[in-house]
Parts: structure tokens; sequence; C-alpha cells
């Protein structure tokens, strides 16, 4: 019983077990750098947003059913689940004018 307890305790599930993929974003002046960014299918994303202004910005996307407020120069983790093929937008909340998208093959 004690080796069943110990040996559950590391298992891992398929999703658990693989690695995201790590996207770098960098807001600066109000726009994101890179605007566009490409993943792979069915495999879980981590964005990491680098907001260089002076005032926060709000990473946002429906699609992506996420939403992360970034603090004026500090950067924000954003983890997406794994994601069939398409084209995701996002944007910042608190400047619309401000967008990019994740194109996932």
């Amino acid at each position: 019983m004690v080796a069943v307890c110990g040996m559950a305790m590391f298992a891992v599930s398929p999703s658990q077990a693989q690695q995201a993929t790590e996207i770098h974003l960098t807001y600066s002046k109000g726009q994101f750098q890179p605007t566009e960014v490409r993943a792979p299918a069915d495999k879980p994303i981590t964005f990491r947003v680098k907001n260089l202004d002076a005032k926060a910005m709000e990473f946002e996307s429906k699609s992506l059913r996420v939403e992360k407020v970034v603090a004026a120069n500090s950067e924000g983790i954003v983890n997406v689940r794994a994601l069939k093929p398409g084209r995701y937008e996002f944007y910042d909340d608190f400047n619309e004018k401000a967008r990019g998208a994740l194109t996932v093959q």
C-alpha cells in the first residue's frame, strides 16, 4: 500500500508531462513586439509579456479566454491551454490599438 501511494505521488498525466511552448512578447510604446507569433497545436503555451511602458497594460484575448494585467516596467506570465490549429488574436484592453495574433499550426 505504501509503495502504491508513493508511486501515485509521482504520477503525471500526459497533459502535465507536455512542456509548454514559451512565447516572449514585449510591450513598448503602446505596441506588442512581435505582433505575430506561432506555436504548435495541441501543446500548452506560456506567454511571457514584458511591459516596458510606464503604465500598466492588460493582455487580453477572448478567443484564448485569458486576461492578465501586467504592471508598468514588469513581466507577466499567461498560461494557455493546448489549442487546436487556428488564429487567436490578443490585445491590450487598456489600449485596443495594441493588437497581435497567435497562429497555431
